[in-house]
């Protein structure tokens, strides 16, 4: 099974928006992760199905070499990551996020696809989000004001965000328990 560290980007039905990101990110330079230079992948960008059924557009930026049994990192070395340097990294690509418009939800982190979904916030992390425990999830203003939820900051305009925390050491990382 393929763990992807990413940044993924829910852009409802704004297709010129999501064109846009990508434009941006297909051009970006590679971004730092302590010593390392890390590039990006082209971004995927496609129509999913969320949790209530309905379609919407998501764009995933992944770093090259990063996740674990990533297909898209099948000719990349693995590089190998302490959690500093992956939140290093993490800071990075919300930084990238920042040159971006007209998405719904997004997040930096392990395979954070359900975290970007509005109807799956609502249903299966309505508890975390009222609380403020979703670190790193950016919403639309507007989106914020039917979620509701705790902790949440200005990001850049017209977007708020519980502030990224980074990464801890874990299995996922070399100075992690199981590395």
């Amino acid at each position: 099974m393929a763990i992807a560290f990413e940044l993924v980007i829910n852009y409802g039905s704004n297709h010129n928006a999501a064109a846009a990101a990508r434009h941006a990110a297909l051009n970006h330079p590679p971004l730092t992760a302590g010593p390392h230079q890390v590039g990006l992948h082209k971004p995927l960008l496609g129509t999913v199905r969320g949790y209530d059924g309905k379609q919407y557009l998501e764009m995933a930026v992944l770093p090259v070499g990063v996740g674990w049994k990533v297909g898209l990192d099948r000719h990349a070395p693995h590089l190998g990551l302490t959690a500093d340097e992956l939140s290093e990294l993490g800071k990075e690509l919300y930084q990238l996020l920042t040159r971006f418009t007209g998405y719904r939800a997004a997040q930096v982190g392990w395979d954070p696809e359900g975290r970007v979904d509005p109807a799956e916030l609502q249903q299966e992390w309505a508890e975390e989000l009222a609380a403020g425990e979703l670190p790193g999830l950016v919403l639309a203003e507007d989106l914020h004001q039917q979620l509701r939820g705790q902790g949440f900051v200005p990001f850049a305009p017209g977007f708020v965000w519980i502030p990224y925390e980074g990464e801890h050491p874990s299995s996922l990382t070399i100075d992690g328990d199981n590395a």
